[in-house]
């Protein structure tokens, strides 16, 4: 059972379908929502115009998963002008206050660190991270099956990184039928997919790998699919890079060589929003519901007015 966060008074700042489930779930909590850049209403939800009267009075800011681009404009999933942030916006809140947002930008750690807030990235917490690899890898499985012409039951797959999304994926790849390898640097992840009963080598060997793959993930955040490896690929493979971008595989070296390739960060917010929405929910409102015991709500201040 959420706890409740009667009284605590939240900025939502720009986003998409999971910050729309989000600031509901906040709200149903009790929290005072003050909204911009999101098609949400009802009760405990203020929509306001700009991020300026979002963060008046707030004592938390949920930024969205991408946070800010280069030009410190919120992300938006929905048509309307530009949604600015600045360090001098964020630093009307009490000092110590927390900016959640999935992965921020150097451009934006400056912003809260100047506003002397704190930041919390959700996408490094291991509650919030393990969780979303479950929609990230159903995610990934669905783009394969919309990209290729042949079924994942007897396929080939290669799994690059073992993580915590990698994990995931390479264990529903294996359920489906596929004859799944992992490949990873570090030998204990090796030897866990391999008492998982999958292939697994190391880097060294992908090149001679590729030749026989149909379908390679890589969920490694650095460069891993180079030109080299890429020429040594059946033409017929199709590779879903889930890292951050700009991902880990050679994108320009693989148009010349005719290979598919496909960049999809950020799966769970567009195929499953509604259980990323959820996710990032439940461990924000146990976050704040800890920040009120520490800091009870002394403020009077009302939700800003659109």
């Amino acid at each position: 059972m959420q706890p409740l966060l009667k009284g605590m008074t939240v900025a939502v700042l720009g986003g998409d379908a999971r910050e729309a489930v989000l600031a509901g779930r906040l709200a149903a909590l009790e929290a005072k929502l003050q909204v911009v850049g999101l098609p949400v209403e009802g009760p405990n939800i203020t929509v306001c115009a700009d991020p300026a009267r979002a963060l008046s009075g707030a004592r938390a800011a949920v930024l969205p998963v991408p946070g800010i681009n280069e030009r410190g404009e919120l992300y938006s999933a929905y048509p309307g002008r530009p949604l600015i942030l600045t360090w001098d916006l964020l630093a009307v809140m009490p000092a110590g206050r927390p900016v959640f947002t999935g992965v921020a930008r150097p451009q934006l750690k400056d912003m809260v660190n100047r506003a002397n807030l704190h930041l919390v990235e959700l996408m490094k917490m291991d509650e919030v991270a393990v969780l979303n690899a479950i929609p990230s890898a159903e995610g990934a499985i669905q783009l394969a099956m919309e990209k290729t012409s042949f079924t994942i039951h007897g396929c080939r797959a290669l799994v690059l990184g073992y993580g915590r999304t990698g994990a995931v994926l390479a264990q529903k790849l294996q359920a489906l039928g596929a004859r799944v390898t992992v490949v990873a640097r570090d030998p204990v992840q090796r030897a866990r997919a391999f008492a998982c009963g999958m292939e697994s080598a190391g880097f060294a060997a992908l090149t001679g790998l590729v030749r026989d793959a149909g379908l390679i993930f890589n969920t490694v955040p650095a460069m891993v699919l180079e030109e080299t490896v890429l020429a040594a690929a059946d033409r017929e493979v199709l590779i879903i890079d889930l890292a951050s971008a700009p991902g880990g595989t050679d994108f320009q070296a693989a148009g010349r060589l005719g290979v598919q390739a496909v960049l999809a960060p950020g799966l769970p917010g567009k195929v499953a929003p509604k259980t990323a929405g959820e996710i990032l929910a439940r461990v924000i409102a146990r976050l704040l519901a800890e920040q009120l015991m520490r800091s009870p709500v002394t403020d009077a201040a009302e939700p800003a007015s659109g």
